[in-house]
């Protein structure tokens, strides 16, 4: 999961206000019902020290959300009177969860996004260009267009059986194929800075294909193609919407198999390992495993993807943080040696979220079932030492 998003977090000095909520239910007294979740979140901030001015911006922001329409839930962070985040969410909280710390507690965020982090760039093409969209955290944002220049054919004639006839089909034949290119190299220009993680051709069958065999083998691997998309009004986006979530799935899953692969051949065997100055076990490779590990890896400006195992007790252990992201230390004079007076504590999971974060990282939740890191904590890091 690419974590740009919650850059806000890192433009604002703590404490902070976190909350998760459930706001599913589409029942008749789901206003009364999300009026009763809202107060109650607003109390536990209450009752954990919250300034009045951040509770009353939780409290003002949360009754100004729509009932109908509601995402399954949703995580608002605030501080200093201001709300300064609201993630929707793909799944409920299983119940009001309200944190006052000086760190966002954004953890809880890896397992309960889901679809809705689905960060694609959706093409839907046909003979005369293509229709661009972002998609990312339940959003849809229009990306602009690509207008192919239009041969001017015989129009509805019929093209004459006589020996211009191969010449007109061709003269279609390789306008399809310019605005197949044109689409392509304008898909591949604006691929780096898009923020996305997979992209989406939809829409004509043999255009699309013509587009895909134009991208840079490196964006192929990328990309998918999904039908029930079109550029005409009117299209049913039901089916396509379906199909675009189990193609997100797929690729999260591929992603995640990927950076365990690096991870478990980074971290090494038993025996292979190394110290640093301070103590710290170092993996031979381009991984690291366990709190220390990771925190060392974090103050270097290291990881490359943060790897977070549901249930791991390694992520509600505490460490020292300073008012930086790369302010992260096991011990508090680990912190205090960075010229900061007074360290404060924070999960470790929420303190490298930070630093990945900070770092242009990204994170994955690894499922309870699946092989993962020890204690639940590990990364991928960007280069061995």
């Amino acid at each position: 999961m690419q974590l740009a998003f919650l850059a806000p977090l890192l433009e604002r000095p703590g404490p902070w206000a976190s909350v998760y909520l459930d706001t599913s239910r589409a029942t008749e007294d789901a206003a009364q019902r999300r009026a009763l979740i809202d107060r109650a979140a607003v109390r536990r901030l209450a009752g954990l020290g919250a300034d009045e001015a951040t509770r009353t911006a939780v409290r003002e922001h949360l009754a100004a959300q729509a009932v109908s329409g509601s995402p399954q839930g949703r995580a608002v962070f605030a501080t200093g009177g201001e709300v300064a985040l609201d993630v929707p969410l793909a799944a409920s909280p299983p119940d009001v969860d309200a944190t006052w710390a000086p760190l966002p507690h954004t953890a809880p965020l890896l397992g309960l996004l889901g679809d809705t982090a689905a960060a694609c760039l959706i093409a839907t093409v046909d003979r005369t260009g293509a229709d661009l969209e972002l998609r990312d955290l339940g959003r849809t944002a229009p990306a602009g267009t690509v207008d192919a220049p239009q041969w001017q054919g015989r129009g509805h004639r019929a093209p004459p059986a006589d020996r211009y006839e191969w010449h007109y089909r061709h003269r279609r034949e390789d306008a399809w194929e310019r605005t197949a290119g044109i689409i392509a190299d304008h898909l591949a220009r604006i691929w780096p800075d898009s923020g996305a993680q997979l992209l989406v051709l939809t829409g004509d069958p043999r255009e699309r294909r013509a587009v895909h065999q134009r991208l840079p083998q490196q964006l192929r691997s990328d990309t998918v193609g999904i039908d029930g998309g079109g550029r005409a009004a009117g299209t049913s986006r039901e089916a396509f919407d379906r199909r675009l979530a189990e193609a997100w799935s797929a690729h999260r899953g591929r992603r995640l198999d990927s950076a365990l692969d690096a991870f478990r051949t980074g971290v090494g065997r038993p025996g292979e390992h190394g110290e640093t100055a301070e103590g710290v076990q170092t993996a031979p490779g381009a991984a690291a495993q366990g709190v220390p590990a990771v925190v060392d890896a974090a103050r270097q400006h290291r990881l490359a993807t943060l790897l977070v195992q549901e249930g791991g007790h390694d992520q509600d252990r505490q460490v020292w943080v300073g008012p930086a992201p790369e302010q992260v230390g096991v011990q508090r004079n680990d912190v205090r040696s960075m010229g900061v007076a007074g360290p404060d504590r924070a999960p470790a999971a929420d303190a490298l979220l930070r630093c990945a974060v900070a770092a242009g990282a990204d994170a994955l939740a690894v499922p309870a079932d699946v092989p993962g890191p020890a204690g639940g904590l590990g990364a991928v890091l960007r280069w061995q030492e």
